[in-house]
Order: structure tokens, then sequence, then C-alpha cells
């Protein structure tokens, strides 16, 4: 065949990019695998209960999305969404007594948690940004301060919300429309919104640049410092609202709340195709990589394959494959 007629076959044909449609397709895989175990897992409880529960590390994984694409990574998000929580609780019973068990008793908590979550974004930001400190240091340590002040507010116990209050607040996460949850609405809104943010904005385009050369970025007069700090108050905020959203599920908060997130939101946006160091991020991809851990994780117990305390370890061979393959298709691009 002629360089010609090749080309030509390639135009018609066009190869598969295995890196974009990779992730699509261990998905499809998944969910084929999972009806195959077991005839329970697409029915529509179980669907529900698996997109219900991935809602939390999904709203934080898509703003880690941008953190990353942006060079940097946060360790603190399941620290601070304990904090977070157990800061909402306190708020909320503390206004009982003043305003009564009512919706701006909820309306204060929910003031409380984002705020709370912005806060800390901010400082994350600044830290790193203006005080240069590395990302993986400043987050490290914010993530033992969080986890330690949470364990503080409560005592070494649990932060327990007030028994009328949680009555009142309990809809949030177990009512929806037309039969789907708040916690799936919410997260599907969130993802919309940052892929357009990411693809569609001047915002999400310099933290692609910034990820990609930081000194490049700044010399095509990118406010780095001003774009870093902001990727890390989105991540904080999205924090406090997914807080919002998994309070209402149990009512309480203590130092075992929110353990293991920060793995759980980093794995999804890598197994979704973000780029580790930055250059290149995308939020569907991100998406896809939340319903794959979840799918993992709800196939295993379904069909009691392995203990789910292995979860975690599960999870981190997946980091770590995720990060191999990246590595392996750059020096393959390179070549």
């Amino acid at each position: 065949m002629s360089d010609t007629t090749s080309t030509a076959a390639a135009r018609h044909f066009p190869a598969i990019n295995l890196h974009v449609l990779g992730p699509v397709l261990a998905l499809l895989l998944l969910i084929a695998l999972g009806a195959w175990l077991n005839p329970n897992f697409l029915s529509y409880g179980n669907v529900t209960n698996v997109l219900a529960r991935s809602a939390f590390i999904g709203i934080i994984a898509v703003g880690m999305t941008f953190v990353i694409t942006a060079g940097g990574i946060d360790l603190s998000v399941g620290s601070m969404a304990a904090f977070v929580a157990g800061l909402m609780i306190l708020a909320m019973n503390s206004l009982i007594p003043i305003m009564g068990v009512g919706i701006p008793v909820i309306l204060c908590g929910l003031a409380v948690a984002m705020i709370a979550g912005f806060i800390a974004g901010w400082l994350n930001g600044v830290l790193i940004a203006k005080v240069r400190i590395e990302a993986f240091i400043v987050t490290l340590g914010t993530m033992g301060i969080y986890r330690s002040l949470v364990t503080w507010l409560a005592d070494g116990g649990t932060l327990s919300l007030d028994f009328d209050l949680r009555a009142l607040y309990r809809p949030v996460y177990y009512d929806g429309i037309l039969g789907v949850g708040w916690p799936i609405i919410v997260f599907a809104l969130v993802a919309i919104l940052g892929e357009v943010l990411m693809r569609r904005t001047a915002f999400g385009r310099h933290c692609a640049a910034i990820g990609a050369n930081e000194q490049v970025a700044r010399y095509s007069a990118v406010n780095v410092d001003r774009v870093r700090i902001a990727t890390f108050v989105l991540l904080g905020m999205l924090v406090g609202l997914a807080t919002i959203m998994y309070v209402p599920r149990l009512g309480s908060a203590s130092a075992s709340t929110g353990v293991l997130w920060e793995l759980e939101a980093i794995a999804a946006v890598i197994i979704g195709g973000t780029v580790l160091k930055g250059g290149f991020g995308r939020v569907w991809g991100t998406v896809v990589g939340v319903l794959i851990l979840s799918l993992i994780g709800n196939i295993l117990n379904l069909a009691s394959m392995v203990s789910p305390y292995l979860n975690g370890t599960i999870q981190g061979v997946i980091v770590i494959l995720a990060v191999v393959l990246q590595r392996e298709r750059k020096a393959a691009g390179a070549r």
C-alpha cells in the first residue's frame, strides 16, 4: 500500500485514542463485569446508592482537577472535610437555643461550611503561592492540623447534630427530584460547570499554562499567584459543598470522617487522564474516574471477592498504575 493510500485510509479510519477512550472503556467493562457477577448490580437501588456515595468524592475531585492541572496537589481535603463538618455541626447546635429548630439554622450551617472551606482553601493557596512553600508540604501539614482540630473539638469522640435538626436536614441527602438524589444532582451540576470552566474560560487555560510551564505563563502575562490561589479556594469551597451534602447522611463528624478522601479524589483525577505534574486536565475524565473507583468498591462488596477493608489498598495500586501509564505514554510520545 502506498503512503498516499495509507494516509487516505488513516483519514477515513482514524486511530482510536486510548488515552481519551481508555477510562470510558474501563468504565463500560466494569459495568458489564458487575452485571455478570451480580444480577442486582444494575438495580435502581444499587445504582442510585453508588452514585450518591460517589457524589462527595466527585464534587471534591472536580476541584482537585484544577489544582493538579495547575501543577499543585492537596492532601488535606479529607481532614478539611472533617473539620468543616465539625464546625458546621457545632454552629448549628449552638444556634438552636437562639433561633430554634428550623430552616434558618440550617442555612447558617451551610454558610459556615462554605466560609470555612473558602478560608481553608485560601490559606493553603497563600502559603503555596505567596510564601513559596511546596504544595505537598503545606497540605501535608494542614492535613494533620485539621484532623487534630476536629478531634479536639469532639474531645476525642463524635460531634452529633441535634436529633430534631437532623430529621429536618436529612432530606438534603435522602430526597431529590424524580427519584434522583440531591447529592447526585449537585455532583452533576458541579461537573458540568467544572468542564465549562476548564474548557471555555481563561481561568481553565491559565491553569493548564501554569502547570505546563510556570515561567512561560508569567512571561505571557498570566497572574500565576492569583490563579494558583484561586484553584485552592475553588477546591476548598467544593469541600465545603461536599460536606453540606455529607452531614445529613450520618448527622455527625469525628476524627474518622473523610479518611482517605484525598486518596480517592487524587486517584479519580489521575485515572481520568489529568496529568499528575500539571499542564493538562479534563473534568469529564475525573467524573469517569470517580465512577470507576466507586464501581470497583461496589463490585467487590457485592461479589464478596475481597474484604472491604482492602479498598484503600486497591485504590493505591490504581493510582500507581495510572501514573506509570502516564509516564509510559509520555516516553512513547518523546520517541
